[in-house]
């Protein structure tokens, strides 16, 4: 019996966080088109080093957390049409769930998390960020190795899903050529996962030195890209495009392919396939946004049950986090009413008694400490575990402590 990982239903997480804590910003490929997405992280890169705002980039998705305070908001850009805005709990525990792989096409797909890593290191590197946004990042990071360990071996990637593309297209690829286009990671990914298959791989780069270095690792053949190349792509019979920048394959090869039965999977962001290439393949073109709605895999529903579980832990325990961190202030100025009273009420009572020794004070009061201590040990621990701000509020009205603020 098998089951796709259900979403973790509003509600189940029974701790939410103060309001307006934290907004997350989502574009994804399912309701924001690449053009419009990419176009958004480049205005979003203004805000590359801002303290309170991490953005999490992959193929399929540009999202923007920020952090708020109630002294200063941050202003992000428009955000496209289809893009959609999460609050508070929402917010975490949707990057609890992009980071354990169940918001991939690819379920459990390792480059997402990986993506996630390096968002929040290069975050890091830029300058000081908002402990709200570094704990969560955090959080969901630890969730999603535990997750991913739950998924088994098998690690499947966005080129595994643009090989089944091609192979439903064209038929078995076993012992048939594919082209790579690009020896970046994801490059990479779709040329050892080519091999893996026993299918041929030819790869064409920019930089020929790792194009051969791709090329040796999967015992494949390395092509040209510029108009005076010679080689044979006849037989190939489908193209993966994995670059950073526009791919310009020569006019010949363009009436080749056209003309061909190789079907051309894009999966590079914003497109890198020229568009009047694309249109004329028709059919047989599948850029990074069609494959957000390709067949979601299953996995066993014990193994569903526990990412659920782990999900819906790791975003309760964020959220703990987030309200002890919301009650410290609060904490704090208790403590300091409670000690100014301690102070003045021990002073009152030493000038009724000038008779007692030295001993006898420090008697006196360290026992006035620990009968403080005594008193505030439950209220504290109610504060921090305080998940609706109603016994926080309820604190400061009986103790005064926004009087004492003022």
């Amino acid at each position: 019996m098998t089951a796709v990982i259900s979403a973790v239903e509003p509600g189940t997480i029974d701790l939410s966080a103060p309001p307006r804590t934290l907004t997350a910003v989502v574009a994804d490929a399912r309701s924001v088109p690449s053009a419009r997405r990419e176009a958004y992280a480049e205005q979003l890169a203004a805000l590359a080093e801002h303290p309170r705002v991490l953005v999490v980039r992959t193929c399929h998705r540009v999202e923007a957390y920020v952090a708020h305070h109630d002294d200063d908001r941050v202003d992000l850009p428009v955000a496209p049409d289809g893009a959609r805005a999460l609050e508070d709990v929402e917010a975490v525990r949707h990057l609890i769930r992009v980071a354990c792989g169940l918001e991939s096409a690819v379920l459990g797909e390792d480059q997402v998390l990986h993506q996630i890593r390096v968002a929040l290191a290069r975050r890091q590197a830029a300058g000081p960020l908002d402990p709200v946004l570094g704990r969560l990042a955090q959080v969901a990071l630890h969730a999603g190795k535990q997750a991913h360990a739950l998924f088994g071996n098998e690690r499947r990637s966005l080129a595994d899903l643009a090989l089944d593309e091609i192979e439903r297209r064209t038929g078995s690829l076993t012992g048939r050529e594919v082209l790579v286009v690009g020896a970046g990671s994801m490059g990479s990914l779709a040329a050892r996962g080519a091999a893996r298959r026993g299918i041929r791989v030819a790869v064409a780069n920019r930089t020929p030195a790792r194009a051969s270095a791709l090329a040796r690792l999967v015992e494949g053949r390395v092509v040209g890209l510029g108009a005076d190349a010679t080689d044979d792509l006849d037989d190939v019979a489908g193209v993966i495009v994995a670059t950073s920048g526009p791919w310009r394959p020569d006019p010949y090869r363009v009436r080749r392919l056209v003309d061909g039965w190789a079907s051309v999977v894009d999966l590079s962001s914003p497109q890198a396939t020229p568009a009047d290439l694309a249109e004329d393949l028709g059919r047989r073109f599948v850029g990074i946004d069609d494959l957000a709605w390709t067949t979601r895999d299953v996995v066993p529903d014990d193994v569903a049950d526990e990412i659920d579980v782990l999900t819906h832990a790791a975003g309760t325990e964020y959220c703990h986090w987030l309200r002890a961190r919301v009650a410290t202030p609060t904490l704090a100025r208790l403590a300091e009413s409670v000690e100014s009273r301690r102070t003045a009420e021990l002073e009152r009572l030493l000038r009724r008694l000038p008779d007692l020794d030295p001993r006898a004070r420090e008697l006196v009061e360290t026992m006035s400490h620990r009968l403080v201590a005594g008193i505030l040990h439950g209220p504290r621990t109610a504060l921090r575990d305080d998940a609706d701000g109603d016994l926080e509020r309820a604190v400061r009205t009986l103790f005064g402590l926004d009087e004492d603020r003022a």
